[in-house]
């Protein structure tokens, strides 16, 4: 009986291949994007305990309610984390960071879990690169992390991207906006969809995030105007900022974002390639969350932007082409060709030039078509002639009539280094 071929979780992904290396790419920017802004990798674990999630996101939220995988062995509750803030501020109290009084800079980059409804944008395991910086309340580090954001879309190619801003308020000036919110909304209640009747008690500023009642709470009041002149001061100051960094911004009322822990300044990126769900990314200042889940207060700011999204804009915008071709190919003719190639390569290898060479005993020419799947830019030919001779071919691919030269074996490493520089 023949077997039924497995497959990957609905809502979940391979990458392989021109997508693969497209993958890669992304995350590599990233973490050279981070580094020329002085944020320092941090890798937490995949799993948290589910307490760390419920009350650092709010345990009200959709993602806490509805979408976290949580299991529990050995009655320890667990759960595969559906965000990356939470663990890193985690990471940052249990190993005493907040005590030398600095800022931390952090960022990270792995796998997210959401039991999400898979849709184009939204898969149930999905990529985030993040940074937080994590120890002052500087509304200028509000503007040099979303600059931060959009330069990683510019390294990417990514163009058209539009920055959502607005403030929330924080706890002393947000309660008098709620309840603003809550009368506002009573009227329409009867009429508004389940999700908000529900956040109508629980969290009334979710309102204003509904996609399907947007033309029924358009006329809900504004943020703004409720906000405490300590947020007015930062809201006006990160804006004056983003201006002076030279960053086009939009201010939209009804930018909330979807977890808990989000004060004053909130950002979100987005993307006409996405549709519907058009965000790349977001985040915002979250100056209660420290003080949450841990015995200090501190203020923080951070975002995350998802990898998949960024490929779907690329692939929109044409600019996925990011693999650099392959710079040498090797050729072996015989079993002594093969033996000389494998130490060339080596050399190659060790002096940091990407080598590759075909296993098989395969003719030339079945080896010079791999060396043209490949995009290498030379090939290195070597048989018993150019063996007994103490040279080695290089072949330039480049072209239809590429150059063809022997060369010493001794001097074959410097020629290779010299061509791809000149003409790559």
């Amino acid at each position: 009986m023949t077997q039924q071929l497995l497959q990957c979780v609905e809502g979940t992904h391979d990458y392989f291949g021109a997508v693969g290396r497209r993958f890669a790419e992304n995350l590599a920017t990233a973490a050279k994007v981070f580094a020329l802004y002085d944020y320092e990798r941090i890798v937490t674990p995949i799993f948290e305990p589910t307490e760390l999630f419920a009350r650092g996101i709010g345990a009200t939220t959709d993602i806490v309610e509805k979408e976290m995988f949580t299991f529990q062995p050995g009655g320890e509750q667990l759960t595969l984390r559906p965000e990356g803030t939470a663990g890193v501020i985690r990471a940052y109290l249990q190993h005493n960071l907040h005590k030398d009084g600095l800022l931390h800079k952090l960022w990270y980059v792995g796998p997210m879990f959401r039991r999400e409804r898979p849709q184009k944008g939204r898969q149930r395991q999905f990529y985030q690169v993040g940074c937080e910086a994590v120890g002052s309340s500087d509304p200028m580090l509000d503007a040099e992390i979303i600059a931060l954001g959009l330069h990683y879309f510019s390294l990417l190619g990514i163009t058209g991207v539009t920055t959502r801003l607005n403030s929330i308020g924080c706890p002393a000036c947000r309660p008098r906006y709620r309840s603003a919110l809550r009368e506002a909304a009573a009227p329409l209640l009867p009429s508004l969809c389940e999700n908000c009747q529900k956040r109508y008690d629980r969290n009334p500023l979710r309102l204003l995030d509904c996609k399907r009642d947007a033309a029924k709470t358009a006329a809900l009041p504004d943020a703004a105007a409720f906000l405490c002149a300590e947020c007015r001061d930062h809201f006006a100051a990160a804006q004056e900022f983003l201006g002076g960094l030279g960053v086009d911004f939009q201010l939209d009322r009804t930018l909330v974002r979807g977890l808990d822990y989000y004060t004053k300044t909130v950002f979100e990126f987005t993307h006409p390639a996405l549709g519907a769900q058009d965000a790349l990314g977001g985040g915002g200042r979250y100056d209660g969350l420290v003080g949450e889940l841990g015995a200090v207060e501190m203020p923080a700011v951070g975002f995350a932007i998802g990898v998949e999204r960024l490929m779907i804009a690329q692939e929109a915008l044409k600019t996925c082409n990011c693999e650099p071709p392959l710079p040498v190919f090797g050729v072996a003719l015989g079993e002594n060709g093969k033996r000389a190639i494998c130490g060339l390569l080596a050399r190659l290898r060790h002096a940091g030039v990407p080598a590759a060479m075909d296993f098989g005993a395969r003719s030339m020419k079945a080896q010079m078509r791999a060396a043209n799947r490949r995009g290498a830019l030379l090939a290195l030919i070597v048989g018993d002639s150019e063996l007994e001779k103490g040279v080695v071919v290089i072949k330039d691919l480049r072209g239809e009539n590429g150059e063809q030269i022997e060369v010493p074996l001794a001097e074959f490493e410097q020629t290779v280094r010299e061509k791809i520089r000149v003409k790559s």
